[in-house]
């Protein structure tokens, strides 16, 4: 548990693969592309050698804050205020080209949750922001005052999964004319008040808040493009180490470590021997689960999934590239 009172999830899973133990003290180059409030780091530092590196990732002034503290005390560390989906350039910045492992904790964070002023809780009151970067774009409410009414369903329903989508959004677009909609609760509210059915022990603007928020910053886009930055950037043997917690982004993970784990379709069909064809990009991808005991000891992480592949000495251009 960090100082926050965050508990880091997959931690141990995470930082093992990417420096297994008979590979300790690593001396190479690393990157944590979302650090939130640094568990991952901390726990990856203590298994690097002094001459390592590792470049932390974030969008969130504040996580980037507390990433500057630990800087201040430890010189291996290179904080970057940015977004992991251009991981390439801003790595480029600061004159690194090549790593031997990325890893990236994907959705929002417990510190983020909790502070009722950044907006992504529908259990606590506060202005509907959402933003991951609090300096720059539009805040969810900004974006509720002025979108259509077929932009708010489509947003719902396919970045909530939710069937109720259309109903969601008359309800809002409702609202709307009589007064904005400014706060968490009341957007909770209105969306409570349109869905009829919910699974059972899920409030009903969960997925709601899921589809505002993953919209408003972007989060799949960024997503692929992070995922495509880690081809170009790992050395041979390198790892990439993706925690997912729901299907969206989960699905995109495994999809793009498939595709590059294996021959194109189009050559696979052709009369070739196997040392004809191009060799994967990546190789060996696993999957892993919380224990039963991290479930029961942090009920967030139940629906977390970590997936963990390794860049082969592939050129670019082979493989599924």
């Amino acid at each position: 548990m960090t100082e926050t009172g965050h508990r880091t999830v997959l931690l141990e899973e995470t930082v093992q693969a990417l420096v297994p133990d008979d590979q300790m003290p690593a001396q190479g180059v690393f990157v944590d592309g979302t650090y939130g409030r640094g568990g991952h780091s901390e726990a990856l530092l203590k298994r690097l050698g002094d001459k390592a590196r590792l470049l932390v990732i974030d969008k969130d002034p504040q996580a980037i804050a507390v990433a500057q503290a630990k800087a201040a005390t430890d010189p291996r560390i290179v904080c970057i205020h940015g977004g992991f989906g251009q991981m390439q350039a801003l790595l480029a910045a600061h004159g690194v080209h090549a790593v031997d492992g990325v890893m990236m904790d994907l959705g929002v964070s417990s510190p983020q949750l909790d502070q009722a002023e950044r907006g992504f809780s529908f259990m606590r009151d506060g202005p509907l922001d959402m933003r991951m970067d609090t300096s720059q774009g539009q805040t969810a409410a900004q974006w509720l005052a002025q979108a259509s009414l077929d932009e708010v369903r489509e947003v719902v329903r396919d970045y909530g999964e939710e069937r109720f989508a259309l109903q969601i959004a008359k309800a809002i677009v409702a609202r709307r004319t009589v007064r904005p909609i400014e706060r968490t609760l009341e957007l909770a509210d209105i969306v409570a008040a349109a869905v009829r059915t919910r699974e059972k022990g899920q409030h009903p603007a969960t997925r709601t808040f899921q589809a505002i928020r993953i919209y408003l910053n972007r989060e799949l886009q960024e997503l692929d493009f992070a995922l495509e930055a880690t081809l170009k950037l790992l050395n041979p043997g390198g790892r990439l180490a993706v925690i997912s917690f729901h299907s969206l982004e989960d699905r995109k993970v495994k999809q793009f470590m498939q595709a590059h784990s294996k021959v194109p379709a189009a050559l696979a069909r052709l009369p070739l021997r196997e040392d004809q064809l191009p060799k994967p990009l990546l190789a060996h991808m696993k999957r892993v689960k919380p224990s039963t005991q991290e479930i029961a000891d942090n009920p967030r992480s139940r629906s977390a999934v970590l997936r963990v592949i390794e860049r082969t000495d592939a050129p670019l251009g082979a493989g599924g590239a």
